[in-house]
């Protein structure tokens, strides 16, 4: 039945997407997991369990004597799975991707496996009901999506976080569509599923609390954890992964998987878990009210990432900087002291704002973050000068834009009219002659007044238009 399997899997693995990124070499030193150990009284998986980035191992006896040894042996591969559900991650997502970063790292090679065809089953791990089915074509625009996403935040992390006197591990990011699309229903439950038993299939938690919901459970739903088995198999068979990284959520699917691998090989291999990470609320962090922080540009600007982690409590900074950034743990211990000594200034805020931004945008997308901020808040005419089109657009997203050509003697007034910020007539007259109509962080009340370039008219040729506190209007001139 192996050999059956492993024949199947060449083929596929053959038509695979794969792509890796070139060796160098990186930075962090870490250390061994979990305390008890006694093999290994330092090492990568004790750093990341002082950071709070492991929770859990499988299996457990393994983890604390197989596992150590196994890492210190030389590079491992190890995995984690991302199902393209949206066209892309969310911050939910980050702390795994950091957690694959730590291990590449420490010099080990990582792969990231875009569920391609996992997603059109659904995970049900976490969830009240079924995810609604997707076509497709539309998995196949979110897997470039996440594809994409993943390989920026390696090449981010590759370019500014590591330092090139330590190894670096490869990057492999593969679409487990690749290895499922040959198979048919009856030889992948013919030789895969029968290794599964329904008792110890029904007793995983995401199972159980499904079956015991008003919604219930699907066929398709309760057959995910044999094809995420399943990718771990094919992974250990064509790649030499042994490690599986996932979320708190995928304990029961990793267990699938190490228990499916055992009985076809006969090989050990391990599972751990990264903690889900909630606000001070309770809900998961970057999905406060259902509006998820994206990794994505296009969906989340820099700036409104930078935000989301500079207005994080005060309760959540220190834990957050040791796990969402690279540095390390004494620098973590003097920034919060220097947090201590002038918390108006929200240094921790700001270093943890900052190292996440740089992650997941590189070094332009933190500028871009700060000149949006200092535009905003501190209404730096010089920032609003320097802001690109497209940052303004950014920022305030829900603002008309619009592009017009500047005719010689345009007054305040018409200015306004052509951008939609006031109604014709008295009433438009009256509200920017009373004060009520900003134009790049100034108040405009003369209705009368040309437009002059440096004041109403930046260098970029944007005016940002203000009415009241929130109605933001943009003008891009296209003649100047």
């Amino acid at each position: 039945m192996a050999a059956a399997i492993a024949r199947r899997c060449t083929y596929a693995s053959r038509h695979g997407l794969c792509i890796i990124f070139n060796k160098t070499s990186v930075c962090v030193t870490l250390r061994s997991s979990f305390n008890s150990s006694s093999i290994l009284p330092s090492g990568l998986l004790l750093s990341l369990n002082k950071r709070g980035i492991l929770k859990d191992a499988f299996p457990d006896n393994a983890a604390q004597d197989q596992l150590p040894r196994l890492l210190q042996s030389g590079s491992q591969s190890v995995y984690c799975g991302f199902d393209p559900t949206a066209d892309s991650l969310h911050v939910g997502n980050l702390l795994a991707i950091i957690g694959l970063l730590h291990f590449r790292g420490a010099g080990h090679n990582v792969i990231a496996v875009v569920g391609g065809a996992t997603a059109q089953i659904g995970d049900p791990s976490g969830k009240t009901m079924e995810r609604e089915r997707l076509s497709a074509e539309v998995v196949a625009e979110n897997t470039r999506g996440i594809r994409d996403s993943l390989q920026r935040i390696f090449t981010n992390h590759e370019l500014i976080f590591h330092d090139n006197s330590k190894k670096l591990g490869t990057v492999t990011v593969l679409n487990n569509m690749s290895w499922y699309k040959d198979w048919n229903l009856v030889a992948f439950l013919s030789e895969v599923g029968r290794h599964f038993r329904m008792g110890t299939l029904l007793s995983r938690h995401s199972v159980q609390s499904r079956l015991k919901s008003p919604e219930g459970m699907s066929l398709t739903e309760f057959s995910y954890q044999l094809f995420q088995a399943f990718d771990f198999y094919h992974l250990s068979q064509h790649h030499g992964c042994k490690i599986q990284l996932g979320g708190t959520d995928q304990l029961g699917n990793l267990m699938s998987g190490h228990e499916f691998i055992h009985k076809v090989s006969g090989e050990e291999v391990f599972g751990l878990t990264v903690p889900l990470v909630t606000s001070s609320t309770g809900d998961k962090l970057g999905k406060t009210a259902g509006n998820a922080v994206w990794l994505n540009r296009e969906k989340t600007s820099p700036y409104e990432l930078y935000q989301f982690f500079l207005r994080q409590p005060d309760s959540s900074v220190e834990r957050y900087l040791k796990l969402f950034t690279f540095l390390p743990l004494g620098e973590v211990e003097k920034v919060m002291e220097l947090q201590k000594g002038d918390p108006g200034r929200r240094p921790a805020h700001r270093r943890l704002a900052a190292e996440v931004t740089k992650l997941v945008h590189g070094r332009e997308g933190l500028e871009s973050a700060k000149r949006c901020t200092n535009a905003l808040f501190h209404s730096s005419l010089e920032a609003l000068g320097q802001m690109s089109e497209a940052e303004l657009q950014e920022l305030f997203r829900e603002a008309p834009f619009h592009q017009l050509l500047l005719e010689p003697g345009t007054t305040v007034l018409e200015a306004c009219h052509q951008a939609g910020a006031i109604s014709p007539g008295p009433r438009g007259y009256h509200m920017v002659s009373e004060g009520g109509v900003w134009m790049n962080h100034s108040r405009a009340d003369n209705p009368e007044q040309v437009l002059t370039p440096g004041i109403h008219i930046l260098a970029n040729g944007l005016t940002l238009i203000r009415v009241g506190k929130k109605n933001f209007y943009i003008i891009k001139w296209l003649n100047l």
